[in-house]
């Protein structure tokens, strides 16, 4: 940032720091820059457009600078600030898990829907919960069911209980560490499976933007050299999961929607329903029902 007799006020930083960032390919500097300097000042971003004259103390430039810094390397604005907003909702993220995006919540709502559609308590659990924004969605919005979370990262495990306490439904969600239901009694059914697998295939994880191949964790990302290494895994092991009439929700990418339903049309036990489509008009949610 120059140096000059122009005093760096917030409209100043905001409006240099947007074309430094677009420069630097990012695809909403504004936005991205806004964010930092909050975080920088410790205020809300809708609080910076009344302060566009105020002139930031040193510590506040000196903390905004090494976050303009660190996003102009590559690094997710999501992790610097340490949150990110899902279903209307604030969630904690680290590295440890990935960062939510606004395309898993057509899961979300897809699941809501149906829980309505059902009479009693009902049970539901997250298979490779990561940040806990499905388990959490479900418990504060759907207040008739039981929520499991599993995820095999018990650090994963930690930001989803933190998520899950920040958001008042914590005493109604269990957490197991756990590969897919390995941790789970041999006898527990469910009504509702919920998941959003690794499903980026090997050769696709090399060629993801670096934001995303570089700093989110490949465990949560990698499905194989086809994409379904793990979903066949959970389709193999669902039907003994799921209560009579029990269904399976789980996310996938578009290029896996004709071999992931390929799969679960051969899979013993499972009926595939419907793929949904996202807003993009992509394949992004597969439902089945146990058969």
């Amino acid at each position: 940032m120059a140096t000059d007799e122009t005093p760096w006020t917030i409209g100043r930083l905001l409006n240099w720091t947007t074309d430094y960032l677009a420069s630097r390919g990012s695809e909403s500097p504004r936005l991205e820059a806004e964010v930092l300097l909050a975080q920088a000042r410790g205020c809300q971003r809708i609080e910076l457009y009344t302060a566009f004259d105020e002139v930031p103390n040193d510590s506040v430039r000196g903390e905004f600078k090494g976050l303009v810094q660190q996003r102009a390397a590559g690094a997710p604005v999501a992790y610097l600030v340490g949150s990110r907003e899902f279903y209307s909702l604030p969630f904690k993220v680290t590295p440890d898990v990935l960062i939510p995006r606004p395309e898993t919540e057509q899961l979300v709502v897809t699941l809501l829907d149906q829980i309505k559609e059902r009479d009693g308590e009902l049970s539901v659990i997250d298979v490779g919960t990561g940040s806990g924004v499905i388990a959490v969605c479900v418990a504060k919005h759907a207040h008739s069911t039981r929520v499991t979370a599993v995820d095999v990262s018990d650090a994963a495990l930690a930001v989803a209980r933190e998520n899950a306490e920040r958001h008042g439904v914590a005493d109604r969600i269990e957490f197991f560490q756990s590969d897919l239901f390995a941790a789970i009694e041999p006898d527990r059914r469910f009504d509702f499976i919920a998941s959003n697998p690794p499903y980026v295939t090997t050769n696709e994880l090399v060629g993801l933007e670096a934001m995303v191949r570089d700093h989110e964790p490949h465990l949560a990302l990698d499905g194989g050299p086809e994409g379904t290494t793990v979903i066949e895994r959970l389709l193999a092991e669902a039907p003994a999961r799921l209560s009579e009439g029990g269904e399976l929700l789980f996310e996938i990418g578009p290029t896996i929607a004709n071999r992931v339903e390929e799969i679960v049309n051969a899979a013993p036990g499972l009926l595939l329903v419907e793929t949904l489509k996202d807003l993009a008009g992509h394949e992004r949610v597969v439902w089945v029902k146990r058969g």
